[in-house]
């Protein structure tokens, strides 16, 4: 357990083709935790998997105090309520994680641009071009 110090979680999500099958990376304290084969969705399904998974692995962890860094604008202003989710598919993600949300003391969620994303950077390892 974590106590007294925000925690840093790099997330990220993607789906090739757009839309096609999902996947998703969280990095936290330097190690990338993988998800493969989430369904089928758009590239935001994937981003919002992304940050409720982050928040899952905090929570697993018993961290207390979090901050949640991604390159998603649309996920970020969503979950920050400066946006409105435009479609019921991206209100039922935004459900999810405030419900997942309210298990921390404190929770941030900031954008970062895609070559600070260290989930970014973990998936693209995956996927070299």
């Amino acid at each position: 357990m974590t106590y007294g110090r925000s925690i840093k979680l790099f997330f990220d999500g993607g789906c090739r083709p757009n839309p096609g099958p999902i996947e998703c990376a969280v990095v936290r304290k330097g190690v990338a935790h993988y998800q493969h084969d989430l369904g089928n969705g758009s590239n935001s399904d994937a981003e919002w998997l992304a940050a409720i998974q982050a928040l899952e692995i905090a929570a697993r962890n018993g961290d207390r105090d979090i901050t949640l860094l991604g390159d998603s604008t649309l996920v970020v202003t969503q979950a920050n309520r400066t946006a409105r989710c435009r479609s019921a598919e991206l209100e039922a993600h935004r459900a999810r994680f405030t419900e997942l949300a309210v298990g921390f003391e404190q929770l941030r969620i900031r954008h970062i641009g895609r070559a600070q994303n260290l989930a970014g950077i973990a998936l693209a390892k995956l996927h070299p071009r």
